[in-house]
């Protein structure tokens, strides 16, 4: 037993890892689609010779695992809302950008999810971002407000992990 918890110690202390445990939390997952373009500075279609342009974009954000009041599209197999799709862009948005040496791709819709977690540390709100795996902890963990046991990732600038006190 000893030697287990010399080894969790020094593994804490050899990676940075802080453990804050606080009753007092959200996390947010924002949601965005976006169109984008790439613009090819020649023929080739060489990632080096391209630019990529984001056009049009919507997002929205979940909060601890609860439907949006704005929700078009979802719970998606990750448990995550999303916005109503932007409009796709017309081929007069797309050649307005375009400089005389290029050619355009045809617009592509990407998505993209940005996690985050605040908890109380003391006197203050800390707000970090974080993973689809702590943020479905912290979903399940909300409505009863359990305590959580956060583990901090290098420098405590993220959380790493979230487990159930």
């Amino acid at each position: 037993m000893f030697s287990l918890f010399a080894s969790v110690t020094l593994a804490g202390l050899l990676f940075g890892c802080t453990i804050q445990t606080t009753n007092q939390y959200e996390a947010t997952a924002r949601t965005t689609y976006t169109w984008q373009v790439r613009y090819y500075a020649n023929q080739s279609r060489r990632d080096k010779d391209e630019r990529l342009e984001s056009l049009v974009s919507t997002s929205l954000v979940n909060r601890n695992g609860e439907k949006p009041e704005s929700a078009v599209i979802g719970p998606d197999d990750k448990g995550l809302w999303w916005p109503a799709i932007p409009p796709k862009p017309l081929l007069d948005e797309i050649e307005k950008r375009q400089r005389p040496y290029e050619t355009a791709s045809p617009p592509e819709l990407l998505q993209k999810v940005e996690y985050q977690i605040s908890y109380n540390n003391g006197e203050k709100i800390v707000s970090l971002p974080t993973n689809h795996d702590v943020y479905r902890e912290v979903a399940k963990a909300y409505p009863t407000r359990t305590p959580l046991e956060l583990t901090l990732g290098v420098d405590d600038n993220s959380v790493e992990k979230a487990e159930p006190r």
